[in-house]
C-alpha cells in the first residue's frame, strides 16, 4: 500500500456511497429507458415494459429522497456529520488552487498547486484529502439531485401539474428541465466513472470511496514517509487499450444522448406530454446504447468495490484471529 490509499470515508458514508451509486444508476437506467424507448427498447423490456420501468423509476425516485433525508439529518445531528460538512466547504486556499491550476494549463506557471499534487510523489502531508475538485463535485451532485428531486416529484402525475400550472407549457417545461438535469448529471457521472476506475495510479478502481478510512493503516509498509508512494506502482499492462476504449466510449455516450435528448423531446419544449417517438437513426442508436454500457460499467465498478469492502473486513478479521491465538486467547481491538 502507499499513502494514496488513505481513506476518504467513515463506515457510514461508505455505505451510504454505495447505497447512493445503486439508487442513481438505476434512475438512470430507468428514466432513459422512458427517454429514449425507441433506441432502448430492449431495456424497457426487461423492466418489465412501460409500467414497469415507470414504477421502478418512482419507486426509487423515492428511494433517492429517503437518502437525501437521511444525509441531511447525518450532517446536522451528529459530530461527525458537522465535521464533515465543515470539510466540504471552499477556503481561500482553494481558489488560490483553481487559479493556479489554470494558469498551468495556460502555460503561466511552472506547476500546479500543491492540492493537485498528490499523484506527482510529493509529500502526503501537503496533499489535502478532499481538494477543490472533490469538493466541487460534492457541491454540483447534491443541487443536481435535489433538484432532481423536486422535479420528479412536481411532473409525478403530468395531468395534475398541467391543472396547477393551468398551461400545458408551463408543464411540459417541468418535464424538459427535468430531463435536461438528469443529461447534465448524466455527463457527471460518467467523467465520474472514467476519473475513479480508469486514473493509472487506481485501475481498475480507486478503492478509496469504497473502504472506510479506520480500515486503512497508518502505517503504509516500506513507502518513504515524505513522498505518496506513487513511485512505487507499476502501470498494468491493460491500462492503456482499456482506458482509451472507454474514453471513446464516454465521449460517444455523452454525444448521443445530448442528441437524442434534442430529438426525442423536441428541444427545448417536448411536442407532446408523451416522451419519446423521435427520429430513429442507427448510428444514434447505438450511440445511446454506448452510453447506457459506461452506466453498466460504472454500477458493476461500484458493486466491485464493495466485493473489495467485505474481503479487506474479512481479512482484517482473519488476521485479529492469527493475533489472539498469538496472543493466547486476549484480543484486542485496534
Amino acid at each position: 500500500m502507499t499513502n494514496l490509499d488513505h481513506g476518504k470515508f467513515t463506515r457510514v458514508t461508505t455505505v451510504f456511497h454505495a447505497l447512493l451509486a445503486l439508487d442513481v444508476f438505476v434512475l438512470f437506467f430507468t428514466g432513459y429507458g422512458i427517454m429514449f424507448n425507441d433506441e432502448l427498447w430492449w431495456l424497457v423490456t426487461l423492466m418489465g415494459g412501460n409500467e414497469g420501468v415507470t414504477a421502478i423509476h418512482r419507486l426509487v425516485g423515492v428511494g433517492l429522497i429517503a437518502l437525501i433525508g437521511f444525509w441531511m439529518t447525518l450532517m446536522i445531528v451528529t459530530p461527525t456529520g458537522r465535521s464533515n460538512f465543515r470539510a466540504i466547504i471552499p477556503t481561500p486556499e482553494d481558489a488560490k488552487a483553481f487559479v493556479q491550476d489554470i494558469l498551468f494549463v495556460l502555460g503561466r506557471v511552472d506547476q500546479r498547486h500543491p492540492n493537485a499534487r498528490q499523484f506527482a510523489g510529493y509529500d502526503a502531508d501537503e496533499i489535502p484529502l478532499l481538494s477543490y475538485v472533490g469538493k466541487g463535485v460534492i457541491f454540483i451532485f447534491s443541487v443536481e439531485l435535489t433538484l432532481l428531486s423536486i422535479s420528479g416529484l412536481l411532473i409525478w402525475s403530468k395531468t395534475a401539474l398541467m391543472g396547477f400550472f393551468q398551461t400545458k407549457t408551463a408543464a411540459m417545461a417541468f418535464v424538459v428541465f427535468h430531463g435536461l438535469l438528469g443529461v447534465i448529471m448524466l455527463m457527471g457521472i460518467m467523467f465520474h466513472i472514467f476519473e475513479h476506475g480508469f486514473h493509472p495510479a487506481f485501475y481498475p478502481l480507486e478503492t478509496k470511496a469504497f473502504i472506510p478510512r479506520e480500515m486503512i493503516p497508518e502505517d503504509h509498509g516500506d513507502s518513504e514517509a515524505d513522498t505518496t508512494g506513487i513511485e512505487n506502482l507499476t502501470l498494468s499492462p491493460s491500462w492503456g487499450w482499456v482506458t482509451s476504449l472507454m474514453g471513446f466510449f464516454v465521449v460517444t455516450g455523452i454525444v448521443s444522448v445530448l442528441l437524442g435528448s434534442i430529438f426525442d423531446e423536441g428541444y427545448p419544449v417536448p411536442r407532446e406530454l408523451a416522451v419519446g417517438g423521435g427520429p430513429t437513426n442507427l448510428l444514434l442508436t447505438i450511440g445511446i446504447n454506448i452510453g447506457i454500457l459506461v452506466l453498466f460499467v460504472g454500477l458493476v465498478l461500484s458493486l466491485y468495490g464493495n466485493v473489495l469492502r467485505s474481503r479487506w473486513e474479512r481479512q482484517i478479521e482473519q488476521e485479529r484471529d492469527r493475533t489472539t491465538a498469538t496472543d493466547g486467547g486476549q484480543r484486542s481491538d485496534d
